[in-house]
C-alpha cells in the first residue's frame, strides 16, 4: 500500500503532491507521518518519515530552515551540508531530478509550482509573514531567472488554514491587507481573519502565473492533516505536513 498523499497535477514529468498524518512512524501526539523536526517528535522517527516521503517522491527529499521570510535558494544538486539541509530559505527551487524539494507546514501555504519544459521546479513556505514579505514573487523570479516563463508555469496552492478559520486580531489583518488585499477576510464567527490561500493565489496572478489551482481544503477543520491552531487550542503538541515536488526524468 502506497503512502497517502494529495497528489497535484502540475503537467508531465513532474512529481508533486501533500502528504498527510498517515502512513509514518511517529507516535502519539505526532502521529504518524510528522515531518518537521524541532516539534517534539523523535528526531529519528521524523528521519524515517521524510525517508518514506522520498519514496514516495522517487528521490531525497530537501527541506530548508524555514523562518518566514523571502529567499528563495535555487538547487542545481542535492546539498552539500552534513545532515541534507538546504540552509535558511523559505522557497526552494530545484533544477534538477536528483532530489526533491518540500516545505513543511502545519496551517502556512505549500505553494507547489512547476515549468516542466524549462526543468525548473519550486516549493514554497507561505505564511502569513512570508506572504507579506514577498515569497511567492521571490520564488516566481528565481524561477524565471532558470529559464521558467510565466504563461508556462502551473502553480498548485495546497491545503492551508482557511480566511474563515484564522481568526487575527484586526490590527493584524489591516497590515496584512495593506500588502495582500486579497488576504483580507473574515472568520465564520465575524471577527477579523486573513484568508493566506486567497493571497497566495492573488500574489501568483500578479507575477503573471495563469495557471494556478487552489485546494479548498482547511487544515484547521480536515483531521487529517496537521494543525498548529487546532493543536494549541487542544492544548498539545503538532507535527507538521509536507508539499513536496520534483522533477522526473
Amino acid at each position: 500500500m502506497g503512502l497517502p498523499v494529495l497528489e497535484a497535477d502540475l503537467g508531465p514529468r513532474v512529481r508533486a503532491g501533500f502528504t498527510t498524518r498517515a502512513g509514518g512512524v511517529s507516535g502519539e501526539p505526532w502521529g504518524t507521518l510528522n515531518v518537521g523536526l524541532f516539534v517534539g517528535d523523535r528526531p529519528a522517527d521524523v528521519r524515517a518519515n521524510r525517508e518514506l516521503v522520498g519514496q514516495w517522491a522517487g528521490a531525497p527529499v530537501v527541506f530548508g530552515e524555514q523562518v518566514h521570510g523571502a529567499r528563495a535558494l535555487v538547487l542545481d544538486g542535492p546539498p552539500a551540508t552534513e545532515d541534507g539541509s538546504a540552509g535558511r530559505a523559505d522557497a526552494l527551487v530545484a533544477t534538477t531530478p536528483q532530489i526533491a524539494v518540500g516545505v513543511y507546514v502545519a496551517d502556512c501555504v505549500p505553494l507547489l509550482l512547476a515549468d516542466a519544459d524549462a526543468g525548473v521546479v519550486a516549493a514554497v513556505h507561505a505564511g502569513r509573514a512570508g506572504l507579506v514579505a514577498g515569497v511567492v514573487r521571490a520564488a516566481v523570479d528565481a524561477m524565471r531567472a532558470r529559464g521558467a516563463a510565466p504563461d508556462r508555469l502551473r502553480a498548485v496552492v495546497g491545503p492551508s488554514i482557511g480566511g474563515h478559520s484564522y481568526e487575527v486580531p484586526e490590527a493584524m489583518r489591516a497590515d496584512v491587507a495593506a500588502a495582500v488585499p486579497e488576504a483580507w477576510a473574515v472568520t465564520r464567527w465575524g471577527t477579523p481573519g486573513v484568508d493566506l490561500g486567497a493571497g497566495v493565489a492573488a500574489e501568483l496572478a500578479r507575477a503573471g502565473v495563469r495557471q494556478v489551482t487552489r485546494l479548498s481544503t482547511c487544515t484547521f477543520t480536515d483531521e487529517r492533516l496537521y494543525s498548529h491552531r487546532r493543536a494549541s487550542a487542544a492544548g498539545v503538541a503538532t507535527g507538521r505536513f509536507a508539499g513536496v515536488i520534483r522533477l522526473v526524468r
